[in-house]
């Protein structure tokens, strides 16, 4: 014990025997008493069979970071740990500050001093993301893993699959060097085609987090317990238990962060006006800095969203409890209090705060169904004239404001996956818009401008929402996009979010507007969080920040806590040494893990949806050109599948790159983003998401004519623009 302990390298069986001098026969016994040692529970072995002491870090092992904090100091927790206590956090040295990020994984040397476990990384490795997800296939007496992501198109030999079967799914890591690269099984994961098995492929693809730390979550229980405070007084939160407010929320959703209330405004310098208020949970007032609740929702940067699960920010005894706003429960809430002109302006704010008792959570379809005089559901009617007429009025004055400035409007449908409550799917459909969702959308843009702007006059801190204007590379090739559909956009022009939102006017309402919709919207930047302001080009706003989401969204919990600061509204505030800097580019990067786990997870569940009409004919719209085939997606559905130029037919298809289309070299035969198609499904696999198309004739176009061209499949045309036009271009 003594030598593993001080060791200065990974002690295995063959450095304890060399270190006793150890006879062959005596290297029997050794193994017999290494192995008691561990029954014991008082070794562990590490990958490479070295020993440590049980409870402790191997001397050389694989980490992953799992925060950087104010300070800017690296954390880690051990990749593989399967023994009954936490897992410890280790402190990295970095050699270069800011080298290492959330989610990447290190070969590190470890050691334990009198202030905790330090790590100092010897190798940086793969990041998790070149781990493979895959399912296990046998071939006569050898497993090979087909990976999920539909971009591996290589199977792997497996050299060790530890426990797991011929169709399980698995987490595996490669293992050897190009060209004898091999997968070794590290965690066998299940059935593929379970329920809630579409989510766990991502979740486990992608890194993200999925369970809590024991110290953690009973933080959180202890956390919880603390009274709301004291009401009323000099630093006591503000009563707002008397007024009807509600929540108005997907019907499905899983926390409720914000609620709103209204009523016209009895100021008469605010002749006309509204006074309204956006109540957010108080998530500030349980998640004090520096605690392990903090560094676990810093670590996480954001809940993910799946249709069958929540990876929540926080544990469930506040994401879903206590810090919730739910009926008749009084709350700890941060309240943006509104005076709203008429005109829809904002013409003041501030910020307290609050206990809140919700009147009712009700959902959007309700809430609109009650507006449109189809009566309340299972909440009090009262509430239709009380709480819902007012805040549609002062809504229509906010709407009035936004109409004013233009922001982008892209009326892009959601999908949303129905499941049963055995998790089977029963529906895929886009996601109905209505009034309610604009109206929740403005008060909650009103707030978040009120929280930002409050920031910026008491001069503190602020982690805006930046969205930056399109780069001239991006208008470039809209242009020549719009030029194909005859659409003029000048280059020379100063371009604003109102700009393309005229761009759609002049197309009108055509079959082929989505298309247009959504090349737009790849024209746009991708929005992160900063403390440099740069304003939100989208929303043709100024100062924009995120306030209004603290339950599932760090960002948010910032702004909160600056708030509490700049506001001297009692604990939970800044503490003094936050890096925005950092912190906002560690949280942007988690959005956007998060934004792809969860596009890949519909993708499943449409691929799965969609795997018992293999065969059939399908309508579908062409969303992408390249030289090696075309992407299309099924009208009303969704999911991109593929459809390889090689299967076109015989003929050579010229790809013109400017254009977005291949166009066939002898029968001018046109495939180009936007066409509308029927297409044969030939393949839909939900473990990839991947769909595959074929020509309705079948594999190689079925019937030739005489001139030997190839019969096309139906084109279904668009107005104003015919299918199938011959065009010059360059081949490629």
């Amino acid at each position: 014990m003594d030598f593993i302990a001080s060791s200065d390298k990974p002690a295995g069986k063959r450095e304890i025997a060399r270190a006793f001098g150890l006879t062959a026969q005596e290297k029997i016994a050794l193994k017999a008493l290494l192995k008691d040692m561990g029954d014991e529970g008082l070794i562990d072995s590490a990958p490479g069979r070295a020993f440590h002491a049980a409870g402790g870090v191997p001397k050389v092992t694989v980490l992953r970071i799992v925060d950087v904090d104010e300070g800017g100091n690296v954390w880690a927790t051990p990749e593989r740990w399967e023994a009954d206590v936490p897992a410890p956090r280790l402190r990295v040295r970095e050699r270069k500050r800011g080298a290492l990020g959330v989610g990447e994984r290190v070969l590190a040397r470890t050691e334990e001093t009198g202030h905790g476990w330090t790590a100092h990384p010897m190798k940086v490795l793969a990041p998790a993301s070149e781990q493979m997800i895959g399912v296990l296939r046998r071939e006569g007496d050898r497993l090979w893993l087909q990976a999920v992501d539909k971009k591996e198109r290589r199977e792997f030999p497996v050299s060790d699959a530890g426990d797991a079967q011929a169709g399980d799914l698995v987490l595996a890591e490669k293992a050897g060097r190009p060209p004898r690269v091999t997968a070794r099984v590290v965690q066998r994961l299940g059935d593929p085609f379970a329920p809630r098995s579409f989510s766990l492929i991502a979740i486990h693809k992608l890194g993200i987090p999925d369970t809590f730390a024991q110290d953690t979550l009973d933080e959180a229980t202890q956390v919880a317990r603390q009274p709301l405070g004291a009401v009323g007084g000099e630093g006591g939160r503000e009563d707002l238990t008397h007024l009807p407010i509600v929540a108005i929320d997907p019907a499905d959703a899983r926390d409720h962060d914000d609620a709103v209330w209204a009523a016209p405004d009895d100021d008469p310098a605010n002749e006309g006006g509204w006074t309204a208020i956006v109540a957010i949970a108080d998530v500030s007032f349980y998640v004090r800095p520096g605690s392990a609740l903090d560094r676990e929702a810093r670590a996480r940067g954001n809940s993910v969203y799946f249709p069958d699960r929540v990876v929540p920010m926080l544990p469930e005894v506040l994401s879903a409890d206590v810090c919730s706003l739910k009926e008749g429960e009084d709350r700890a809430a941060l309240a943006c209090h509104l005076q709203v002109t008429k005109a829809g302006a904002l013409k003041s704010w501030r910020f307290t705060r609050a206990v809140v008792r919700l009147a009712a959570n009700i959902a959007y379809e309700d809430a609109q169904a009650a507006i449109d005089g189809r009566g309340a559901g299972d909440w009090d009617e009262g509430l239709i004239d009380t709480a819902l007429v007012p805040l549609w009025e002062c809504w229509r004055a906010l709407a009035k404001a936004r109409d004013k400035r233009e922001p982008l409007d892209l009326d892009l449908p959601e999908r949303r996956v129905v499941l049963d409550e055995k998790g089977r799917i029963m529906s895929v459909a886009p996601r109905e818009r209505l009034d309610a969702h604009r109206l929740i959308e403005d008060y909650m843009i009103a707030a978040n401008v009120a929280a930002a702007r409050a920031l910026e006059s008491k001069k503190a801190p602020v982690m805006y929402r930046v969205h930056e204007p399109p780069a001239r590379e991006k208008l470039v090739a809209l242009k020549d996009y719009l030029a194909t559909f005859d659409v003029a956009f000048a280059l020379g022009q100063v371009v604003k979010p109102a700009t393309f939102n005229h761009i759609l006017e002049r197309v009108g309402d055509v079959a082929y507007r989505p298309e247009i919709m959504e090349q737009v919207l790849r024209t746009q930047t991708q929005a992160y969080y900063a403390p440099l302001n740069h304003g939100h080009f989208g929303l043709a706003l100024g100062s924009y920040a995120h306030f209004t989401s603290p339950i599932r969204r760090y960002a948010d919990l910032m702004v909160h806590r600056a708030l509490v600061s700049a506001y001297a509204l009692g604990p939970g505030g800044l503490a003094g040494n936050e890096d925005f800097e950092r912190a906002g580019q560690v949280i942007s990067q988690l959005e956007r893990r998060a934004m792809e786990a969860e596009r890949e997870t519909i993708d499943r569940y449409v691929a799965a949806f969609l795997s018992e009409r293999v065969g059939e004919i399908v309508e579908a719209r062409i969303t992408g050109v390249t030289n090696f085939g075309f992407f299309a997606t099924v009208d009303g559905v969704g999911g991109d599948g593929l459809m390889p130029v090689r299967d076109l037919g015989g003929e050579y298809f010229r790809y013109e790159e400017g254009a977005r289309r291949l166009v066939g070299e002898h029968s001018g035969e046109v495939y180009a983003q936007g066409q509308r198609v029927e297409l044969r499904l030939a393949e839909a696999n939900p473990v990839s998401g991947a769909l595959r198309f074929e020509l309705p004739e079948g594999r190689y176009g079925g019937a030739v004519r005489e001139s030997g061209r190839r019969e096309a499949p139906r084109v279904l045309k668009r107005r104003g623009r015919p299918a199938n036009i011959r065009h010059q271009g360059r081949k490629r």
